[in-house]
Order: C-alpha cells, then sequence, then structure tokens
C-alpha cells in the first residue's frame, strides 16, 4: 500500500500515478544509499527553493512528503507522542513536525529517513521555526531559513501577472532580500560539501520546471472542463506531488506530460472513475493521508466527485517564472508562496477563481483551527456561489479523526446544500448545449 492509498480502498488507476509512486520508492532507495555512501542529504519544506540543492546535486527530502508517508502508515498518533515525550508540543505543527517524530521511531517506514545534514524552510511563525531549529538541536542538522515577508501592496488576481511581472507583484524588496538569503545558502552549501553551484544547470532546472508546469496546467484546465470528469484526486495527488518533489529533472517534466496525455485520453474516451457525475467537488486544505479512501464514498453515493486540490491547482497557477537572473526568478517564486495558499486576499481570491474554473459545487475546507486566513477563504468562495464547508483536521494528525461523523456531515452538506447548486449548473450548461 502506497503513501497514498489508506483507507476503504485505492481509487487510483492511472498509470501514471502508479508509475510515480513506484518511482518514488526506487528513488528513496538510491538516496539511502547515497547517503550511506556519504552524500550530505537535506530536508526541505515544501515551500522551499528546492531547486538550488538540484543544481548543487545534494539530494532531498522533503518534509512534507515524508509526512504523508508517515501518516498513511497510521504512525500519526505515535508520533506526536513521542514528541509529547520529549517535552515538545503535540498539538502544533502537527504536520510539519512529524518527520522530526519519526527519528525517534526504532522501526520507522521505509526503513526511516537517512541522517539529515541540512533543513531549509520558510519560516512561517514562531511555532515553524522551532520545529526546524529542534532538528538542529535533536539531530544536529544545520537550519538554514527563509525570513517570512509580507506584500507592502497587493493584486488579488495574481495569477494574471505573476507569470513574468512578478518583481512588481510581489515587491523588489522582497525579492532583494529572498536572492540574498539564497546566495547566502549556496555560499554555506558550496563551503560545507566541498560542491559547486553549476550555474548552467541550474537554468536547465528552472526551465525544466516551467515545461513541467506547463503540462499540469493543461490537465488542470482539460479536467476543469470536463464532466464527466475524467479523474478523481485519488489519482491527481501522486500524478502531480510525487514529480513536483522532483522539480528540475527530466523525469519530472516527463511524468507531468505522461499524466496531461493520460488524462487527454480519458477524456477523449469520455472514460470516467464515476460516469454518472452529478456534483463536483474541491477540497481545500492538505491531503487526508491517513484516509485517501475517504473521497470515494461520495462518489458512489451521490455521484459526488472531489475532481479539485490544490496540488494542480498550485501547480498550474503558482510556479511558472520568466526571468534573465534565474537566482532572483527563483526568489520571485518562493518569495510570496504562502500568500498564494494561505493568506488573504491571495489565496482567498484564488480559491474563488479556481472554484469558479473548475465548475465547483461544494467546497470542503479542511483547516485547523489556528488558520486566520480560514474564514477569509471561505468568504470568498461562498461569494463565489458555492457553499463551503468546513471541517477540522490535521493531514498529521489521526487522532481526533472520526471517519463517521465526518462522512455524515459532508454528507449533510451534499443533501442540503450541494445538490441544489449542481442541479441549476448542470441545467444552465445543458441549456448552453
Amino acid at each position: 500500500m502506497s503513501e497514498f492509498t489508506r483507507g476503504r480502498r485505492n481509487d487510483a488507476s492511472l498509470p501514471s500515478a502508479k508509475a510515480a509512486t513506484t518511482y518514488q520508492r526506487q528513488w528513496f532507495a538510491r538516496l539511502k544509499e547515497r547517503a550511506a555512501a556519504g552524500d550530505p542529504v537535506a530536508l526541505v519544506n515544501a515551500d522551499a527553493p528546492q531547486e538550488i540543492l538540484r543544481a548543487l546535486d545534494i539530494p532531498y527530502v522533503v518534509n512534507q512528503w515524508w509526512a504523508s508517508v508517515c501518516a498513511a502508515k497510521q504512525r500519526s498518533g505515535p508520533y506526536l507522542r513521542l514528541l509529547a515525550e520529549r517535552g515538545y508540543p503535540a498539538d502544533q505543527e502537527q504536520y510539519n513536525s512529524l518527520a522530526l517524530a519519526s527519528t525517534f521511531d526504532d522501526d520507522p517506514p521505509w526503513g526511516g529517513l537517512p541522517p539529515i545534514s541540512f533543513v531549509l524552510a520558510e519560516m512561517t511563525g514562531d511555532a515553524l521555526r522551532k520545529v526546524f531549529e529542534a532538528w538542529q538541536r535533536e539531530r544536529g542538522a544545520t537550519f538554514l531559513g527563509f525570513e517570512r515577508t509580507v506584500p507592502r501592496e497587493v493584486d488579488p488576481y495574481w495569477w494574471n501577472r505573476i507569470e513574468d511581472d512578478w518583481e512588481a507583484l510581489v515587491g523588489k524588496q522582497r525579492i532583494d532580500l529572498m536572492t540574498a538569503e539564497l546566495t547566502g545558502v549556496i555560499r554555506h552549501l558550496e563551503v560545507t560539501t566541498g560542491r559547486t553551484f553549476d550555474e548552467e544547470r541550474f537554468r536547465t532546472v528552472m526551465d525544466l520546471v516551467n515545461e513541467q508546469q506547463r503540462y499540469n496546467r493543461a490537465t488542470r484546465d482539460l479536467i476543469a472542463r470536463t464532466s464527466p470528469a475524467p479523474i478523481t484526486i485519488a489519482d491527481s495527488i501522486p500524478s502531480v506531488m510525487i514529480p513536483q518533489w522532483h522539480r528540475g529533472t527530466e523525469w519530472a517534466r516527463d511524468a507531468a506530460r505522461t499524466f496531461y496525455e493520460e488524462v487527454r485520453e480519458r477524456a477523449d474516451n469520455g472514460e470516467s472513475p464515476c460516469p454518472d457525475e452529478q456534483i463536483r467537488l474541491m477540497w481545500v486544505g492538505t491531503g487526508l493521508w491517513f484516509d485517501m479512501g475517504f473521497y470515494s464514498w461520495f462518489q458512489e453515493t451521490y455521484g459526488a466527485m472531489f475532481v479539485w486540490s490544490m496540488y494542480l491547482g498550485l501547480a498550474a497557477d503558482g510556479y511558472i517564472r520568466h526571468g534573465e537572473d534565474p537566482l532572483r526568478t527563483l526568489a520571485g517564486r518562493f518569495a510570496a508562496f504562502p500568500d498564494m495558499i494561505n493568506a488573504p486576499p491571495w489565496a482567498s481570491e484564488w480559491y474563488a477563481k479556481e472554484s469558479v474554473h473548475n465548475r465547483i459545487d461544494g467546497a470542503v475546507h479542511m483547516a485547523t483551527t489556528d488558520r486566520r486566513g480560514n474564514y477569509f477563504v471561505n468568504r470568498a468562495i461562498e461569494a463565489a456561489g458555492v457553499p463551503v464547508l468546513q471541517i477540522v483536521g490535521d493531514s498529521g494528525d489521526a487522532r481526533s479523526w472520526n471517519q463517521e461523523a465526518v462522512q455524515a456531515q459532508v454528507a449533510e452538506f451534499i443533501e442540503k446544500r450541494v445538490a441544489p447548486v449542481a442541479a441549476r449548473r448542470r441545467a444552465r450548461e445543458e441549456r448552453r448545449r
């Protein structure tokens, strides 16, 4: 059973999804071999600029990917208890702290992480900073952090400008700071590892990332306009996210292209896991790694398909950047990354835009109660005409997850609020035909 398929059943049926999970296992085995031979390994947060490690040929593990493995293997509860036993909070930043917790386990999934030499992460909040400081204290890993900055001016419709006008949109001072931080991190890594930052390779990495995301954009748009949807998020999440952790490689670019071609073939042939699609749902928040089968019950019961997650949407809109200076362009990719998915008005208006673009009838928003942007995200989606149900949960914490209770809550939401919206949408689309 892969890290993305735990629950009632495995709905991931695309060859690209299966190939990606197979590749990930093989890659992880090779990474551990490199570590055993003396290569340093980095742990990188999802919103940190991994591309510089690619150019330096420093292998890395993405913190949130490893957390998804731990959660899928039903280790989140035991691991959070391990943290608590060592005096760390077990009710804050659960998703981000599972990887550290796994290092206290004598029998972790897949044989566990290799020794971590460096940790790269943006410092969004005091608690998250402390998580990565604990890596340094507990495991001797050097923490290389990037400051969290905020914009002085905002354009809520950032996706229309971000590819080419990122300097003005994000802000020169923010770009200046992150470029300086990137330069410092690169120099530190060169000195401590003996590697040389290959600028030509770095340009190639940046070009490959843009190519990869253009395929993801084409896939997002294809799913958005196709009914019944050719796939569900059980397929799209592994097919998108595993290649994302390998951004800047030809394999990742080719995997994104294969994913698009498979979805296009399904759409052309009218294939769908739910031929009688009645309702299109979006899942707002990180993946429900410890119960990916949760989504399929609504498909079987109501003809309700979860067709959208932020992973494919953000791949489509959030990564592509063009610029003459590749390091500054990389700063333009990541300096505002948290704004896109968490901070209003960037995040709230983007989710609303995606709900309309993907012809969504209802949104289920899984969020922890400490995220202050939840209200604004929900309000913007509702203003776009899409009802929202917020449920409390954390992708890295299965302790309080009550599958039956949440299932009943979502079922009531579909019956009372979403079904009428879906009926009106289908009627409008029928009149246009």
